[in-house]
């Protein structure tokens, strides 16, 4: 009898046994959850103030292919040169949760306020070829345009002899642009006493608008030798005024070398323009994003060289 209860208790432990180990066995395997997520997508904002202009196409081109080579979306926004819509559009990719902000200003003095709204979200920004009178920005990524308003202002007085009238076509007032190529343009006009700018003309960065001005002038001096265009749109719609109005003899000097424009340098139409590397600063503006985003520290100013395209 005392061997059957001995033997009844031994079966009952190890059942119990049995039971405790297939329940730590059970408790040791994985609950069913969702996958690991992986790195958060890195979503960038570039908002680009024309891109009807061949120019920013090519830094949208940059910036998308290296948005596609590192992993991160790309949202492009076109402000069509009105500063109020880009102001629009960039608070809607804060709402929208971007991680970082790249900014191509229509005006360099109202988009303060958009960069500062970005500043308070704690979304970095990086402006693009154009820079911002106020608000944080990590970094800035464009040409030098003060030196290649100079490289232009020397190369014209060098084709014109060191004397004659010219013209200089500005771009959007309020542009970082506009005032930095001016600025140089007008260092370089400085050393040469005997050529006069007859005209500074804004003509908005745009070829129809620089076209309707520079036939205007035209009318208005019967002795322009040379022109200096802030873009090429503009120098393209000021050739385009003077084979219209029969003028020839004048020295036309571009900025950006956009594509038509270089075409025009080789069929000698245009004397020369400004090379600026469009899809390198799209390409470094994203770079430098993703780098910041990875904790590296941005330097202030990153400049893309320049050189002077002509024959």
């Amino acid at each position: 009898m005392n061997n059957s209860k001995n033997i009844r208790f031994i079966a009952v432990l190890a059942l119990v046994i049995a039971l405790t180990l297939a329940s730590c066995t059970a408790s040791a395997t994985p609950i069913a959850t969702e996958a690991p997520q992986s790195t958060q997508e890195i979503v960038i904002g570039l908002s680009l103030s024309d891109l009807s202009n061949p120019f920013f196409i090519s830094v949208q081109d940059g910036a998308q292919e290296a948005a596609d080579r590192l992993g991160a979306t790309l949202i492009v926004n076109d402000a069509s040169n009105d500063s109020a819509i880009q102001t629009q559009q960039i608070q809607a990719m804060l709402d929208k949760k971007v991680n970082v902000l790249l900014i191509n200003p229509v005006d360099s003095d109202a988009i303060g306020s958009v960069i500062q709204a970005a500043n308070t979200a704690g979304v970095p920004v990086i402006t693009v070829d154009r820079s911002a009178s106020s608000g944080e920005v990590v970094s800035h990524i464009a040409s030098d345009n003060v030196a290649g308003g100079v490289m232009a202002g020397d190369y014209l007085a060098e084709l014109l002899g060191k004397t004659g009238n010219i013209v200089e076509l500005e771009g959007i007032t309020g542009t970082s642009a506009a005032k930095d190529r001016g600025t140089g343009f007008n260092e370089a006009m400085a050393a040469y006493s005997n050529i006069t700018i007859v005209a500074h003309e804004v003509a908005e960065f745009d070829r129809i608008t620089a076209k309707q001005v520079f036939a205007e002038l035209l009318d208005q001096y019967p002795d322009i030798n040379g022109v200096f265009a802030h873009n090429d749109s503009m120098i393209l719609g000021a050739m385009e005024a003077a084979q219209e109005a029969g003028r020839t003899g004048i020295v036309f000097v571009g900025f950006d070398a956009v594509d038509e424009a270089v075409d025009a340098v080789e069929k000698g139409t245009l004397s020369a323009t400004v090379a600026q590397q469009p899809t390198e600063i799209g390409r470094l503006s994203v770079e430098t994003a993703i780098k910041y985003l990875d904790g590296e520290t941005a330097p202030k100013f990153i400049p893309v060289e320049l050189a002077l395209v002509h024959k």
